[in-house]
């Protein structure tokens, strides 16, 4: 599998680096593409978030999968805000780190945790990628996270049942 990693703005380079490795091992292929900017006009000023579609659908497929990652905080229409989002089935997904540093909750600064959170929502938004949907199990990486709570109870792997299902598609993983 062809999947690449595209920073979007300024980016964290050793969350970056963590989640090029771990995403290699799981799908046998993950590099890490030149950063493109973040779309100004994906900016709602009214809420001081940038939408999340708008970017995705900016990010030019030049892999079979590419994960955008981003700093800035995300919403999707009629949602507070995202951790992420992808094009389920097709070829793009975005990530932001901004509300998966424990800081933006008040907690001191946690690089492990950090990259823990960051390569669950990788995970979760590659799954939709590779046609999986939220997963009723709150064990799984595709169960839906309302909150960061939900992302911390949450593995960063797909559950029993989820990898039947990538393997049905004949999606080779190594969890």
């Amino acid at each position: 599998m062809d999947l690449c990693i595209r920073p979007i703005g300024e980016v964290d380079e050793d969350v970056l680096t963590f989640l090029r490795d771990k995403l290699k091992c799981v799908f046998g292929c993950c590099k890490i593409l030149i950063p493109m900017e973040v779309p100004m006009d994906a900016f709602n000023p009214e809420r001081n978030q940038f939408n999340s579609t708008a970017i995705l659908l900016r990010i030019k497929p030049l892999c079979e999968i590419v994960l955008g990652v981003t700093e800035v905080d995300l919403y999707a229409d009629r949602l507070n805000f995202v951790f992420g989002e992808a094009e389920v089935g097709g070829n793009r997904a975005i990530i932001s780190l901004k509300r998966l540093r424990p800081e933006f909750y008040g907690d001191k600064p946690n690089d492990a945790l950090l990259k823990l959170r960051a390569l669950k929502e990788a995970m979760h938004e590659i799954g939709h990628v590779l046609g999986l949907l939220h997963c009723n199990d709150p064990k799984c990486v595709m169960h839906f996270s309302n909150s960061i709570i939900d992302t911390d109870i949450k593995d960063w792997r797909y559950c029993a049942r989820c990898r039947t299902v990538l393997e049905r598609k004949g999606i080779k993983i190594n969890i």
